[in-house]
């Protein structure tokens, strides 16, 4: 059954990269959620129409929680993922993970697609159409990067490391955690990058491009389907204090599980936990 979970995601996932494709810079309707840096537009909500119609299609009694139907900011996104739980089979989708990027051209937009079972991600999906690459998971089976299996990478410590973060949308509080973890581990580590895609960066991790992974105050459209790969590529996920990631975790740690160890120790000695 995974595997007909896997190709409908697939597909949908496709068909919702081609609008990215067409249309990255080129969006008519720019509009801020929760502040200027939190952006959606007319393309992003085509994308989900495009995802809920062919998931919904085949999976007519499934539940969707989609980043374009939920209120902005992190308590709203908190409330609606705690409804939707209670749903058997449940689809976790962000049409467009990078938004910022997509409006300004700038490669670094994803689809990203999971299916959760009784609140456990069984199912990750993540497209970057402008690579056409698709990264695909099932739990039990591996982590496959265009149908060839993939693993994260060996660095076994920070010094040769390459980590990566993002800037969260909440300016008041969250970007400041998150930035107290960029100054503790830059001057430790090999270097970090910030693409503007945490489902790109967990895809990365989950294919050995980046070593680890971590962000304060995200969703869990943003996470879902990039866990699953990173765990099945053999890596470790948790929250920023080394618990076992679930579905209702908003700050992520990610990594090839050799330096998750040093990586938490820093951020929890940092105060970059966000807890």
């Amino acid at each position: 059954m995974h595997d007909r979970f896997s190709g409908v995601a697939e597909a949908a996932a496709r068909e919702a990269g081609h609008l990215i494709r067409e249309r990255i810079g080129r969006a008519r309707e720019v509009g801020e959620k929760t502040s200027n840096v939190d952006l959606v537009t007319e393309v992003d909500k085509q994308s989900e129409a495009v995802i809920r119609t062919e998931l919904l299609a085949a999976f007519p009694e499934h539940k969707i929680l989609g980043e374009e139907g939920v209120a902005p900011g992190s308590a709203a996104s908190a409330e609606a993922l705690n409804k939707a739980l209670s749903a058997e089979y449940l689809w976790i989708v962000d049409p467009i993970d990078g938004t910022t990027n997509f409006v300004h051209g700038l490669p670094g937009c994803t689809v990203s697609i999971a299916l959760a079972h009784r609140g456990e991600v069984i199912v990750g999906v993540i497209y970057d159409p402008l690579r056409d690459e698709m990264f695909t998971a099932s739990r039990n089976q591996g982590a496959f990067l265009n149908g060839t299996p993939i693993s994260v990478s060996k660095e076994d410590n920070l010094g040769v490391s390459l980590l990566a973060t993002g800037f969260p949308g909440d300016k008041e509080w969250a970007r400041e955690v998150n930035l107290r973890g960029m100054v503790a581990l830059s001057p430790i580590c090999r270097n970090i990058r910030a693409i503007g895609s945490a489902a790109l960066h967990l895809a990365y991790v989950a294919c050995g491009r980046l070593s680890g992974f971590w962000e304060i105050d995200l969703n869990a459209w943003d996470m879902a389907a990039g866990s699953l790969l990173v765990q099945e590529a053999g890596g470790t996920v948790t929250n920023t204090a080394g618990v076992d990631y679930s579905l209702d975790v908003r700050h992520i740690a990610a990594s090839n599980g050799l330096i998750h160890t040093e990586l938490i120790r820093a951020l929890k000695q940092s105060d970059a936990t966000g807890l």
